[in-house]
């Protein structure tokens, strides 16, 4: 009798909760295979790797034949799913190379170090502000505001509607995912549109208001005569402005719900606070705030011992390779600070598309988590937490807390 092999369903109720039972019967059935939708679905760890630093593959959706383009053209027209493609997150070399140097002197380890006194500063405000209100969601609290303020600081952007932009950009990152709601792609696609209004009003407000900021610096970014296009100047602040905080929301947020489910460990790092930075590396293994990556093939591939067609759309589930038992062992899907390994997570990806900001994120994460821990020793789940109801750049949407005493 033949057994019928595991499919990715990411629309199965309960898997935006939790993803992990899913991706352990992929990764038992089907670590390599093609979904009925005709996009092909990496699962364990050492095909994940192999894919993100392997050469001779795309990021540009132009290379995508057959099925999945087909659908994608019937769900979006001609409408893009993100603006214009013109991001270096959805460009090959060497426009991919011509951008990222353009916009990575931002983000040296000097200029990254330099941030610290004020992520101190930002997070002991937002401590100092929890410990007054006793009870309250961490998202709202702590999670969102401090890479947002943080960005948008770098950046030096004008005033701005914050919580518009919040919910615009919480709208255009579902693009990043599967989607089969037509009434989530107009939404995608107006979101994406006003978000491209936004930006160029910002560029245009920083050329009459220049400072010693990340804006400033793009406007005025010039590499070998190189400078960036209008429509690449939009871009890539619409990257940095949504990449700068939704990712940093997740890995706060479910990093410190990780530990409140795992009171061994917060008690761990309250004994152990040089524990920190590893600390950090394991709780982005343990629950990625990215869960895929994509590449898509420009000539036939042989994966995990599965041959690949040219054209094809290659999802590379982070989340599943980061708990695969074949490489982290079968404490896999437990939390352990401690873990020597846990730096060979993928969840800032690899190769030349790896996290132009994780250095940002750690600091961020360690300075909010490590200051969580050391300054209430009563923190505690308040109440039900809520996830964002996405399947990529997954998270708690909230997560009620009580400080105890602080």
């Amino acid at each position: 009798m033949s057994q019928t092999l595991p499919v990715f369903d990411p629309f199965a109720p309960g898997f935006t909760d939790d993803p992990y039972p899913q991706y352990a019967a992929l990764r038992g059935g089907a670590p390599v295979h093609q979904h009925p939708f005709g996009f092909w679905i990496l699962t364990g760890y050492e095909d994940v790797a192999w894919l993100l630093r392997a050469s001779g593959l795309s990021v540009e959706d132009r290379h995508v034949t057959g099925q999945v383009r087909d659908l994608r053209e019937q769900m979006y027209g001609d409408q893009p799913a993100r603006a214009e493609g013109q991001s270096m997150l959805d460009r090959d070399p060497p426009d991919h190379t011509r951008l990222r140097r353009l916009v990575s002197k931002a983000f040296t380890p000097r200029a990254i170090q330099a941030l610290q006194p004020r992520i101190a500063e930002l997070v002991d405000g937002m401590l100092d502000e929890m410990a007054r209100n006793g009870r309250q969601d961490l998202v709202e609290a702590l999670a969102f505001p401090l890479p947002f303020t943080v960005i948008a600081e770098m950046l030096g952007t004008p005033p701005a509607d914050h919580q518009r932009i919040r919910e615009l950009t919480g709208t255009l990152v579902r693009s990043l995912e599967p989607v089969n709601d037509p009434e989530l792609v107009a939404a995608i696609v107006a979101a994406d549109g006003e978000l491209t209004t936004i930006a160029a009003d910002m560029i245009t407000w920083k050329r009459e208001h220049p400072a010693d900021d990340l804006l400033t610096a793009l406007v005025n970014a010039e590499d070998e005569g190189d400078v960036l296009s209008d429509t690449e100047l939009i871009s890539q602040v619409l990257l940095l402005y949504i990449a700068g905080h939704e990712t940093t929301v997740n890995l706060i947020a479910g990093g410190t719900l990780a530990l409140l489910r795992n009171p061994d460990q917060l008690a761990l790092l309250r004994e152990s606070p040089a524990l920190i930075s590893n600390a950090i590396e394991e709780l982005l293994r343990y629950d990625s705030p990215v869960q895929a990556s994509r590449r898509i093939t420009l000539e036939p591939v042989t994966i995990g011992g599965v041959a690949v067609p040219a054209g094809a759309f290659i999802l590379a589930s982070l989340g599943s390779a980061n708990r695969d038992e074949l490489f982290w062992g079968p404490d896999a899907g437990e939390l352990r600070l401690d873990r020597e390994n846990a730096r060979q997570h993928v969840s800032f990806g690899a190769g030349p598309h790896h996290c132009l900001g994780a250095s940002l994120a750690r600091m961020e994460a360690a300075t909010a988590i490590g200051g969580l821990a050391a300054r209430f020793p009563g923190l505690a789940l308040a109440g039900e937490v809520t996830w964002n109801g996405r399947i990529n750049l997954r998270g708690p949407a909230h997560l009620p807390v009580t400080t105890g005493r602080g």
